[in-house]
């Protein structure tokens, strides 16, 4: 999951609001691109607030006029597109959001990261995963041959028993497989013929 950044999983959006916009108007957005939240921006296009359907519904019973600028939560709490997808989740979780505006170097809105785009990383089948890290990991990158390692994965948990030709490649190789997209965890039971198992 290490590799993977922000801009790779991020929604690009062009749907954005600003202060003065209805309830109405809103709602409708949200239905209209399916989307879950929308971007407030000041008159720069540089983000203030996000308006989310659970904002809408809060307000719905007392208040069907309000505008965004009522709405909104504030401040807006954003992602560059760079960030590893891990920064930006540890974000979320920091500031208990479920979705960060994405804005490029001049603070413009260029897309939302959502909790649920997340969530995909994790939802890969554990065979794709054991797939890659047999391919890519040990076949392509490390020239490790893949009778030399066992590579079992149950629910995103990577276990790797075997051994290895040479002491240094030990931790590369975990390294490697943490950053599989959809790894959990790696437990290594690896072994190589001058060393004990780490």
């Amino acid at each position: 999951m290490g590799h993977r950044s922000v801009a790779d999983l991020m929604t690009p959006t062009a749907v954005t609001v600003q202060r003065g916009t209805s309830f109405k108007e809103i709602a409708r957005l949200l239905k209209e691109f399916d989307i879950t939240a929308v971007p407030v921006v000041d008159d720069t296009g540089r983000p203030v607030g996000v308006v989310s359907e659970a904002d809408l519904l809060h307000r719905r019973s007392a208040d069907g006029v309000a505008t965004a600028g009522q709405l909104m939560t504030s401040p807006a709490v954003t992602a560059r597109p760079e960030w590893s997808v891990v920064r930006a989740a540890r974000i979320m979780k920091r500031h208990q959001v479920k979705r960060l505006p994405v804005i490029d170097a001049g603070g413009r809105v260029i897309g939302v990261l959502s909790r649920s785009d997340l969530i995909q990383l994790f939802l890969r089948s554990d065979r794709a995963i054991q797939e890659e890290i047999l391919e890519d990991v040990l076949t392509h990158t490390l020239r490790i041959a893949p009778s030399a390692i066992t590579v079992d994965v149950k629910d995103g948990l990577v276990t790797l028993s075997g051994t290895v030709p040479r002491p240094e490649l030990l931790p590369v190789v975990v390294r490697l497989c943490q950053s599989v997209d959809g790894v959990v965890d790696v437990d290594s039971r690896l072994t190589c013929a001058e060393t004990k198992p780490i």
